[in-house]
Formats: structure tokens, sequence, C-alpha cells
């Protein structure tokens, strides 16, 4: 039996709160003072406290770090009134599980503690092994500290970098670590599908929804059950879809299209996005309340020109990779390669660095791999006194676009293959430049 602790100040609602847990086959008791609290959890015998943040008198923050910090492997879950939502964010970074706004109903708290006592988190130590990180430089030294603290966690967690940084790479880290580890991990490009589309993907629908709707579809929210979701690019969610992302975030529960009952889901949610998110909520293009629920911890990851000691150990680990994917021979890099890698600018990071590193692999005839097989990217310092002006990432990007494309000699289809981008996307970003629509008709051996 789950043994609850609820401590609140406001002994009606506590009482009320602790007779629905008692009727769902919990037990559960309830203090009204930090002082109380403390002394219960000395006693022992509790797993899960519900703390109210806003306990008078008292610091609800500090309260629940001191709290995570005496007993590692208890439960906080902390409850927050409305319009305080930061509060709960808050807490969740200073120790908590997760958070629960008022009002909310008991059969939604119930779910959420036994959510938090499905499965102990695994123990995790400093010699945890994060083999898709790659590079020891202090930032990402911090990053895989930072991953190790929060991935036993429930919260949802926002991943933040610019574009080719790895930002998915780190979701799948932190699934792997969690306690959902033996669950489905599950991944949507938000950027990527129209609203109807993204809609019945991530909720699903039921038979005659629509048109086509033949048959129920469970989306992406159900298959994720017990496991995790990755919403990537997470910024470019339609706003018209945002209330119901949060909805389902707060209640544990998705409708999907066209159905009349709601569906209970277990689900953690890790969103990443390249976007300054705090802007767009500033500007209304983002919903405040859906940001602290996705926002709960923050992990940033560094851009490639933040952590240049790692280049040479990323640039090497994509030479032997790609080289045993084709089944070709393995090529050290010179020390002069290795140089000239390090003085550039990388303003697609790490997703550029193994293009450029695959485009070396292929070109190199001879037993290392030389400055002559790299593809001609620009140099650029970034240190400030070195530079007098900075190009806009459009310009970057334009003038990459055309060296590549100088290089396989106006092949779009190669030049797609070592951008790491389908041919399609590429006829877009072109067409782009042009104003123009998008036409794409394969010239002879494309």
């Amino acid at each position: 039996m789950i043994s609850v602790l609820v401590v609140d100040d406001d002994e009606l609602l506590g009482k009320a709160i602790c007779d629905g847990l008692v009727r769902r086959g919990m037990h559960a008791d309830m203090v009204v003072s930090a002082t109380t609290a403390r002394a219960r959890l000395e006693r022992g015998g509790v797993d899960v406290v519900l703390l109210d943040v806003h306990l008078a008198g008292v610091d609800g923050i500090a309260l629940c770090g001191e709290l995570a910090r005496r007993a590692p492997r208890l439960d906080i879950l902390v409850m927050s009134g409305t319009g305080t939502v930061d509060r709960a964010v808050a807490a969740v970074r200073a120790g908590a599980l997760d958070f629960v706004t008022k009002p909310f109903s008991i059969d939604t708290l119930a779910q959420r503690i036994r959510d938090c006592r499905r499965a102990q988190p695994p123990v995790l130590s400093d010699g945890t092994t994060l083999p898709e990180l790659l590079g020891a430089s202090p930032v990402m030294q911090q990053v895989r500290a930072l991953m190790l603290r929060i991935a036993s966690t429930s919260a949802n967690v926002l991943i933040n970098g610019e574009s080719g940084t790895g930002k998915e790479i780190v979701a799948r880290g932190l699934h792997r670590l969690s306690r959902r580890a033996s669950g489905p991990f599950v991944a949507i490009n938000c950027a990527a599908l129209p609203e109807p589309l993204l809609e019945s993907e991530l909720f699903g629908y039921a038979r005659g929804a629509f048109t086509d709707a033949r048959a129920d579809r469970a989306g992406l929210f159900s298959h994720a059950d017990g496991g995790t979701l990755f919403l990537d690019e997470i910024g470019e969610m339609p706003r018209t879809l945002q209330p119901k992302l949060l909805r389902a975030l707060e209640e544990r529960s998705i409708r999907p299209i066209g159905a009349t009952a709601e569906v209970a889901i277990d689900v953690r949610v890790l969103a990443a996005t390249h976007r300054d998110l705090a802007a767009d909520v500033e500007a209304g293009r983002f919903r405040a309340d859906l940001y602290y629920r996705l926002n709960a911890l923050r992990l940033t990851l560094p851009p490639l020109r933040d952590r240049k000691d790692d280049i040479a150990e990323l640039a090497r680990h994509f030479a032997r990779s790609i080289a045993a994917h084709d089944d070709s021979p393995a090529r050290e890099l010179s020390a002069d390669a290795i140089d000239r890698l390090r003085q550039l600018p990388w303003p697609g990071n790490v997703r550029e660095l193994r293009n450029c590193i695959e485009h070396a692999v292929a070109m190199a005839t001879g037993p290392r791999i030389e400055i002559g097989d790299l593809p001609p990217l620009p140099t650029m310092s970034h240190g400030d006194a070195a530079v007098t002006e900075w190009p806009t990432l459009e310009e970057l990007e334009r003038g990459y676009l055309d060296r590549v494309l100088t290089h396989v000699g106006g092949n779009r289809s190669a030049a797609a293959r070592l951008l790491g981008i389908d041919r399609r996307t590429l006829m877009r970003k072109l067409a782009a430049r042009r104003g123009e629509a998008v036409v794409d008709e394969a010239a002879p051996g494309e």
C-alpha cells in the first residue's frame, strides 16, 4: 500500500485529499506545517509527500529541496494554485518529481502518485556511461552530470540547442537512463507535419472522425504509453494545438479526434527546440502555461563552436563509424586536417561536422584524410577582435549550399546526400531563395 503524507495548511482540503486517497486504496496522513512534516518523516514509512508550495510562513521551494536532500528515495509531488505554476516548476527543479495544479480531481492525483511509484529509478552514479555523448570538454561534462541528475525523475524536460547539436541523442540518453527504459521511445518532429495530420498523429482518431477514418487509430501518445514521447521542434507546434497538448500533460489522458471518451496515458514528455520559447511566450506565439509545463527541467546543449576541444574526438569517431558502415578502410585524420576542422565556424554544429567527414571519407585515397579531402568550407575566427562583420545564419547557409553544389558539379541529389537532407528539402531551400515554387525535375543521371 502506498503511504502518502499530505503537507497543506488548508485543513479542509488536506483532509478531503486524504479521504479520497484512502478510498482509492492508499494510506494517507496530513500535517499542516513544515515542523510537523519533518517530525513525521523522521519516523519513516512514507513513500510520497504531497506538498503545497504555499505554506504560511514557509519557503515551499526551500522546504522541497530540504526534503529531497533528507530522503533521496522519497517521491515528492507539489501542489500549486491557479496562476502560480512558476512556483511549482521551481519546486520540481528543487527535487520534486512532478506537480499538480489546483483544482484537480482525486482520480488525477491518485494516478500521478501511482505513476511515481510505478518503479523505483535506477541508481545512477558518476561512473554511468553515456556513449551517445562524445567529448570531454567542460561544457559536455556539465551536460552529462545534469543528465544523470534528471534522468530518473518523471518531470518533463525541455532540451534547448541550435540545430545539429544532438537534441534527439540527448533525449534517447535520458530515456535509456530513466525508470522507463524498458518502455517505448517515440519521436515526432512537430515542424514536419501540417496541423491536421500532426493532431491525428499525436492523439489518434476514432472511426468515422473524418472521411478516410475507416477504423480507430491510436496516436503516438498511446504508442508511447509506459515510456517516453519526444516532441522535436516543439516551438513550431501550431498554437491551436497547444491547449490539447497542455491538457494531455496535466490530466494524463487524451481524447482521440472524434472520440467521446478520454484515454488514460502514462507518458513522460521530452521536448526540444532551437527557438527562444520564453521570447515566443512574450510575443504571444506560445502559451505560457504550456511553456511552464514543458520547462519543468531544462537542459541546454552547447554549439560546436563552444566545444572545439571535442572536434578531434568527434571527427575520428565519425571517420571510423562511416568507414565501418560502408565496409571501407578506416582512415585517421592528419594533424593538418584536424587543425583545419578546429578553425571552422560550424553553423550546422555536430551534424555539419559529420557530413563533412562523410565527404572526406569518400574523397580520401591515401591512408589518411588530408586537408584536400575536406569539402570547401569557410574559415572563420570566433574571437570578437578577429571578426568585423558577423554573417547571418541565412547567409552562412546560402554560402554553404553554393559551395556544396559547386563541388558536386550542380548534381542536386549528390548535394542533398552530402548535406544530410532529402532532395525535396534542398529544392525547397533553393526555390525559396529565388522566390519561386518548388519544381523538382531531376536531370539525367540524378
